[in-house]
C-alpha cells in the first residue's frame, strides 16, 4: 500500500513541483531558500498522506504546507508589521482555494502588473548573471522537476559538476539579491530571447544527441516541450514563444521514425511518415497560425517553424517544398545569420536546384572558423560529393565527418555512407 502511495505522491511531485517552489518564491524572494521550503513540503506529503490518505487535492496541500515553511522562515527572520500581516493573509487566502493561486500572465490588460510565479521564477533561472549552463541546469531543476543525476546524464557531465553549479547559481542569485520578478519594458525582449534559447538547447539535444550511445534522449525533449507549453500558457501573446512552441511540436512529430528497431537512426528522407504524429503536428502548425496572427512571422523561432512545417505537410520527400524551404531560410539567414542557417540552406538549394548548386554553397563555408569542428559541414559535403559521382571525395568527406561526431550513432552512420562510397574506412580507436 504504502508503495502504492509513495508512487502517487512521486507523480504529484512530479507535476507540481515547480509550482510548488515558484509560489514559495514569491514569498521568500529566494528560489533556494524556496526550494529547500519546497522540499520540507514534500517530505511533510511523505510522513502523512501514508497515514492520512491522498488529499483532495494533493496540489494545494503541498502548497499550503510550503507556504505554511515560509511563514514559519520569515518569522524566525523577525520580519515584523505589515509586511508578516500581508503574509498571513496570503496563507488564509490559499487554504481557502482548492487549487494554487496563479493567474495568466502577459494579459494584454495587465502587462504592467504580471502576477504569474511560474513565469517570474522562469526569468529568475535564467537571470543574465548566470552562465548559459547554469541557466540550463537550473532551469531542468526548478522547472523540469530533473533530479541532479538526471540533469548531470542529460548534460553529460559528472554529477559533482551538477551539484556545484546548481549550488553556485542559487547563491549567486541569493547574495545578488536578484529580484523574483519579471523585467519589464525595454528588459524584456532580451530576458525573454534567453529563456527561449535555453529551453530550445534542452530540446535540441533531446532530439539530437551530442555525444553518447543514442542518437536522441526523448525524454530530454519531453521536457522541453513542456516547458514550451508553460510558456506558451502563461505567456500566450508573445509571438516567439508561440513560434518556439511551434518549432519544438512539429519536431517533436517526427521522433518515433527517426531510429529503427536498433536505435540507429534513420535521416528525413527514408522515415515513414506514417509514424509521424498526426496530433503534434495538428499542434505545431496551430501554435504557428497563432505566432503569425501576433506579427511574428518573421521571428528566429517562428520561421524554423515554418521550414518544419513544410516537411510536416508534406506526405512524401518527393514531395516536399524545397524551394520554399530554401527562401524561408535565406530569410532565416537575414534575421539571425549563422554558418549553421547557411548550410541548412545549402541542403535545401541543393534539393531545389541539384546538388551542384547545394556544393557550391558548401563550399563557400568550407573555411568558417566556427564550423572547423561541426562533423555535419563535411557531412552534407560528402552527400553532396556521392549525389554528383564523386565517390572518394564523398568517401573522405564522409570519414572526416565521423572523426568530428561525439556521438556513437552519429559516427557509425557517417562511417556506413563512406563504407557505401567505396575504399578502406579508418577506424578511430574505440574507448578500453
Amino acid at each position: 500500500m504504502h508503495s502504492a502511495i509513495h508512487q502517487a505522491i512521486a507523480a504529484v511531485w512530479r507535476i507540481e513541483a515547480a509550482r510548488i517552489v515558484a509560489g514559495t518564491a514569491r514569498l521568500v524572494r529566494d528560489i533556494g531558500v524556496a526550494e529547500e521550503l519546497a522540499q520540507d513540503a514534500l517530505v511533510a506529503a511523505l510522513e502523512h498522506w501514508p497515514r492520512e490518505g491522498i488529499p483532495a487535492n494533493p496540489g494545494a496541500w503541498l502548497m499550503t504546507t510550503a507556504k505554511r515553511r515560509a511563514l514559519d522562515h520569515l518569522r524566525r527572520d523577525k520580519l515584523q508589521g505589515v509586511r508578516l500581516e500581508e503574509l498571513g493573509q496570503d496563507l488564509a487566502a490559499q487554504q481557502a482555494l482548492v487549487a494554487p493561486d496563479f493567474v495568466d500572465a502577459l494579459d494584454a490588460a495587465r502587462q504592467d502588473d504580471i502576477g504569474d510565479d511560474l513565469l517570474r521564477l522562469i526569468f529568475t533561472a535564467c537571470h543574465p548573471l548566470l552562465p548559459t549552463d547554469a541557466h540550463v541546469a537550473l532551469t531542468l531543476k526548478l522547472l523540469g522537476g530533473l533530479t541532479t543525476h538526471e540533469i548531470a546524464r542529460a548534460c553529460l557531465v559528472p554529477e559533482p559538476t551538477i551539484a556545484q553549479r546548481l549550488v553556485r547559481a542559487k547563491r549567486t542569485l541569493g547574495q545578488a539579491k536578484v529580484p523574483f520578478e519579471v523585467p519589464r519594458g525595454a528588459e524584456l525582449a532580451p530576458r525573454l530571447a534567453s529563456v527561449l534559447e535555453v529551453v530550445y538547447l534542452i530540446f535540441n539535444e533531446g532530439y539530437t544527441a551530442t555525444a553518447g550511445s543514442d542518437w536522441m534522449r526523448p525524454e530530454l525533449a519531453q521536457e522541453a516541450l513542456r516547458l514550451g507549453r508553460m510558456l506558451a500558457g502563461i505567456a500566450p501573446r508573445e509571438p516567439e514563444v508561440q513560434g518556439l512552441l511551434a518549432l519544438m511540436e512539429l519536431q517533436a512529430s517526427r521522433m518515433a521514425a527517426r531510429t529503427d528497431a536498433q536505435g540507429r537512426p534513420i535521416l528525413l528522407a527514408e522515415q515513414d511518415r506514417t509514424r509521424w504524429d498526426p496530433l503534434l503536428i495538428h499542434r505545431g502548425l496551430a501554435a504557428l497560425e497563432r505566432a503569425r496572427a501576433l506579427g511574428g512571422a518573421r521571428g528566429v523561432y517562428a520561421l524554423q517553424a515554418a521550414i518544419a512545417a513544410c516537411h510536416a505537410q508534406a506526405t512524401t520527400a518527393a514531395g516536399t517544398d524545397w524551394p520554399r524551404i530554401a527562401t524561408l531560410y535565406g530569410e532565416l539567414a537575414a534575421v539571425a545569420p549563422s554558418p549553421v542557417v547557411e548550410l541548412n540552406r545549402a541542403v535545401a538549394v541543393a534539393m531545389a536546384q541539384g546538388p551542384a548548386a547545394g556544393l557550391a554553397f558548401v563550399d563557400a563555408l568550407q573555411g568558417h572558423p566556427a564550423l572547423q569542428r561541426y562533423p555535419w559541414l563535411p557531412g552534407v559535403r560528402g552527400d553532396l560529393l556521392e549525389k554528383l559521382g564523386r565517390l572518394p571525395e564523398a568517401h573522405d568527406a564522409f570519414v572526416a565527418a565521423a572523426d568530428l561526431a561525439g556521438n556513437e550513432r552519429e559516427r557509425a552512420l557517417l562511417l556506413a555512407r563512406a563504407e557505401a562510397c567505396g575504399g578502406p574506412v579508418r577506424r578511430r580507436p574505440g574507448p578500453d
